[in-house]
């Protein structure tokens, strides 16, 4: 009987889906499900339980990826939903392809070219990011480092107080550093540590992710308030 390559992709993930079902519960049967790539804005998987019947959607990034890193994502996918340990070596191995130098830059190119970023300017109320950050650029990069984007955060987070984008090259603070209360170090600090990561990009290490590498972290310990910056920033959310 012909099948066309689609018809032969759904159905080895279908088996594939099936093998990892029953590897982690071998008793219970295999209930209805629907598999499907889909167009993530990046390397996102996600499994729901609705009614009874499951449903899986792969990033598209991962088409014509290997039997084993499919088995991989699924394994972790079924195991998180039904709360049960996920084995160390489907995790590796995920991780170590999802890792990859290629599948990264792809994986930032799709993020370019189907994310969203948005803009809340770089002009807070009491503090200018561009101003910040041009004025660190002359202190501890003689002012070579190309500025990316800047922007403040749309809300004032406390879990996520920064974070560099490198697939929109934005650096974004948040809002709730744009106080008179803040002292100009905390800030100064924050984006410190974001423009650092422009300099030394996460890099795979074996199987794991090298995000705050030795040289990072010997370049951080330069800046004068280090101490006194990660002292305010632990009673951050205490600021009135």
């Amino acid at each position: 009987m012909y099948e066309d390559a689609d018809e032969k992709m759904t159905s080895s993930l279908s088996q594939i889906f099936i093998q990892a079902y029953r590897d982690l519960r071998p008793i219970a049967p295999v209930p209805e499900f629907e598999i499907s790539f889909y167009r993530f804005a990046n390397i996102n998987n996600t499994i729901r339980l609705r009614q009874g019947r499951l449903f899986v959607r792969l990033s598209d990034l991962l088409e014509g990826a290997p039997e084993p890193v499919l088995y991989a994502i699924l394994h972790i996918l079924i195991a998180k939903l039904y709360r049960k340990p996920i084995d160390s070596a489907p995790a590796t191995h995920y991780r170590k392809f999802t890792s990859s130098k290629a599948m990264a830059e792809k994986a930032q190119l799709i993020r370019q070219l189907r994310g969203r970023k948005r803009i809340e300017g770089s002009k807070g109320r009491h503090y200018d990011l561009d101003e910040v950050f041009e004025a660190l650029n002359l202190r501890f990069f003689h002012g070579l480092m190309a500025r990316p984007q800047m922007t403040w955060s749309g809300k004032q987070s406390l879990r996520r107080l920064g974070h560099y984008d490198a697939a929109h090259n934005t650096i974004v603070v948040s809002r709730i550093f744009d106080r008179a209360v803040v002292p100009r170090y905390a800030i100064e600090y924050l984006v410190y540590h974001e423009m650092l990561h422009l300099r030394h990009p996460v890099k795979l290490r074996g199987s794991r992710r090298s995000v705050h590498p030795p040289a990072f972290q010997e370049e951080e310990k330069l800046f004068p308030q280090l101490a006194e910056a990660k002292q305010f920033l632990k009673h951050l959310g205490n600021l009135d």
